[in-house]
């Protein structure tokens, strides 16, 4: 690590103290590495890595591969015998969704199913299918812009990889619709039977939350897995998941508080300004998105080192 940043370091009061704490805690599989060291990597990334600039290029192309992706889920909708599946659909993108936004979305959608475009062979769905990998292999390209990234993939192998794991979030979220649907119909058979009352617990409310913290965790691990060619390092329980997918959940709560007391775009803009909320909320999310990767990419690069340190001349 940078000896003159510890030097300036030590010598600054109050802050020496934390350093000297910091230095001496020492971080599990990293092989006798400190807390300090993992931060000072970590912030080094932030910096030099461009961050808020590589998350506007991703939130741009995600924001444009929206659509594409819910077009490509409803038009699956018929081949999924599930009843309810897209009021189910539907009640979990407006929970997903910024407070004051669904209803712009929700007009989207409906414009979608009364115009369909002729099913898994259509022109419109293959667009759709093409435009929703350009979204995943934007999210991939930001990762690989990293300070910490040196190896990279070819552009071929890369929008192959961006096609799969973009079906494979689809996969992720129609499986969380059908498990909240089937958790729905297994609380009313409680309520039915009279062992309790269900809904004086929230229960509904608890279970479809936890189900969507597990689908948004395992879609994290998944774009950190696939999203390098050093991500197959990275473990299913990485510590850059755990931090995406708890910052996302606190900044979901927290952005929708800004979003009624304080935002005032409807008023400034009129009706645009709902498209500004959603990609203000698309943007911050990629934030959270490339924080959590530059974590697992420091870890990565730390333990690299050490075993390039522990390699004998």
């Amino acid at each position: 690590m940078s000896k003159k940043i510890e030097n300036s370091l030590s010598k600054i009061p109050v802050i020496n103290v934390v350093y000297n704490f910091i230095k001496k805690i020492r971080i599990p599989g990293l092989e006798g590495m400190s807390l300090y060291d993992v931060l000072e990597m970590y912030g080094l990334g932030i910096v030099k890595g461009a961050l808020t600039t590589r998350a506007g290029g991703i939130a741009f192309s995600f924001f444009m591969a929206i659509f594409p992706f819910l077009l490509f889920i409803l038009t699956l909708i018929p081949y999924i015998p599930i009843e309810g599946f897209q009021e189910g659909l539907f009640s979990l993108i407006k929970e997903v969704l910024p407070p004051k936004t669904f209803d712009a979305v929700d007009n989207v959608l409906h414009d979608i199913l009364n115009n369909q475009y002729g099913g898994l062979l259509s022109f419109g769905f293959l667009v759709s299918v093409f435009l929703m990998t350009n979204g995943v292999n934007a999210i991939f390209g930001g990762f690989e812009h990293s300070y910490h990234v040196q190896e990279y993939r070819s552009i071929i192998k890369a929008y192959i990889i961006s096609l799969g794991v973009s079906l494979l979030m689809s996969f992720f979220l129609i499986t969380t619709v059908v498990m909240v649907i089937l958790y729905q119909f297994a609380l009313a058979k409680i309520n039915e039977k009279g062992w309790f009352n269900t809904k004086d617990l929230d229960l509904f409310y608890i279970g479809r939350g936890i189900l969507f913290l597990i689908m948004i965790f395992t879609t994290i691990s998944l774009l950190f897995r696939y999203g390098t060619k050093q991500g197959k390092e990275v473990k299913f329980f990485s510590a850059g998941a755990i931090l995406t997918t708890v910052v996302s959940a606190f900044s979901f709560y927290l952005f929708g508080i800004y979003v009624i007391k304080f935002a005032k775009y409807n008023q400034l803009y009129g009706s645009i300004g709902t498209l500004l909320i959603l990609m203000l909320f698309v943007w911050l999310n990629a934030i959270i998105l490339l924080l959590g990767f530059e974590l697992n990419a420091t870890i990565y690069q730390l333990k690299r080192q050490n075993k390039a340190s522990d390699i004998p001349n």
